[in-house]
């Protein structure tokens, strides 16, 4: 009795180290790069929002009935093409009246300038007053005014009649007209028939946060960041398909103000559109390239997995175990994400096996040269295990 109670513990020893030893995985071979300061770019990527670079919204100018619409809708219109038509008849007899009006006051005005030059003689030989010949010049001189008056009335009927001819303002693609042959337009309500916009040359509006502007400022001014010779922000283009717009633009506007409800800076970068890929109101990704970081760091692509509070990557420590880390993504460049905070120079990021790892999990690297301490430590639990 007194033996089977020794061999009992002994055996209950034995099977729990034997757990034990089946608890402590191999150490899982992976792959992993140095973290090292590089130059690397300042890429933002933001959504924007396509504007036409010039548009004009025509509109009625005069009250009358639309008879006839000259444009096709969506074609390219020239600056002073005909567009559309508004009946001019009321119009045009306004005008008569007018230049009627405008020949009766001109025949008195040079029947009042004939009454002045027939007293001028006389009121020198005192045959009339001088009180009647200066009535007679204040008679001439009047007429001539209602005179002017007038001729300012004949131009602007003579405008107002122009008016039923609606021209294009600008140069440029038409869109659909807004209204029918036969409908009422008011120079009141000033009806809107169709705009026009010039799509040529585009504008690409986009904001930024204010505190991702006011941090780009600092690194300018403390030399971390560095924009180009030229002084230029180079822009380019994902369109809603994926696919790169193929010319490059550059921005042309920084808001001087906060937009108080989202906290953000409004830019404005300007593109040529010389095939119209780029339509007015169309959303696309704005790739921002502000200058280079000469000791930014990135990281594989391969190393980084996304979550829903961002990005997460695997870096091993001192005592050769994969610890979770997590970072703050920028943009992409090549095949690496810039990293924004995170990780620093010297941090080992382990690219591959990232699904088998767990946080504290051993893990050699092959290509590393054997570590003494670590050759000791797994000497240590052999020579208990022998004595």
């Amino acid at each position: 009795m007194r033996a089977f109670n020794i061999v009992i513990p002994l055996l209950l020893l034995s099977s729990c180290g034997g757990e034990a030893e089946q608890a402590a995985p191999p150490p899982l071979p992976v792959e992993a790069v140095t973290i090292t300061g590089e130059r690397i770019p300042n890429v933002l990527e933001l959504p924007g929002r396509v504007t036409a670079v010039r548009k004009s919204e025509v509109r009625a100018r005069v009250t009358g009935i639309l008879e006839t619409q000259l444009l096709e809708d969506g074609s390219y219109v020239r600056e002073g093409q005909p567009l559309f038509r508004i009946d001019p008849r009321e119009l045009r007899a306004s005008l008569a009246q007018t230049q009627a009006s405008l020949q009766r006051a001109e025949a008195t005005a040079a029947n009042a300038r004939a009454v002045v030059e027939r007293y001028r003689p006389l009121v020198e030989e005192n045959a009339i007053s001088r009180q009647e010949f200066d009535a007679a010049v204040a008679t001439s001189r009047a007429a001539d005014a209602d005179v002017a008056q007038i001729r300012a009335q004949v131009q602007a009927a003579s405008l107002q009649l122009g008016y039923t001819t609606v021209r294009a303002p600008i140069s440029g693609r038409a869109g659909r007209a807004q209204v029918t042959e036969g409908a009422l337009v008011s120079a009141t309500e000033a009806t809107l028939l169709t705009t026009i916009e010039q799509i040529d040359q585009v504008y690409v509006v986009f904001s930024n946060s204010a505190q991702e502007v006011l941090s780009i400022r600092r690194s300018i001014s403390d030399g971390s960041l560095t924009l180009s010779d030229s002084g230029s922000i180079p822009v380019t283009l994902t369109l809603p398909d994926g696919s790169e717009y193929p010319i490059p633009g550059t921005i042309d506007f920084l808001d001087q103000s906060v937009n108080e409800a989202t906290g953000t800076v409004e830019l404005r970068a300007r593109f040529a559109n010389p095939e119209g890929i780029l339509l007015p109101g169309q959303f696309v990704r704005v790739r921002v390239e502000a200058g280079y970081y000469s000791d930014g760091i990135a990281v594989p692509q391969v190393a980084v997995s996304m979550t829903e509070t961002g990005g997460t990557v695997f870096v091993i420590d001192k005592e050769g175990t994969a610890q979770l880390r997590q970072i703050t993504l920028g943009a992409m460049f090549d095949d690496k994400w810039i990293v924004k905070d995170g990780l620093k120079a010297g941090d080992r990021v382990i690219t591959n096996n990232i699904q088998k790892l767990r946080a504290g999990a051993p893990v050699t690297v092959p290509s590393d040269s054997p570590r003494p301490a670590a050759s000791s430590k797994a000497a240590a639990p052999a020579a208990s295990r022998a004595n």
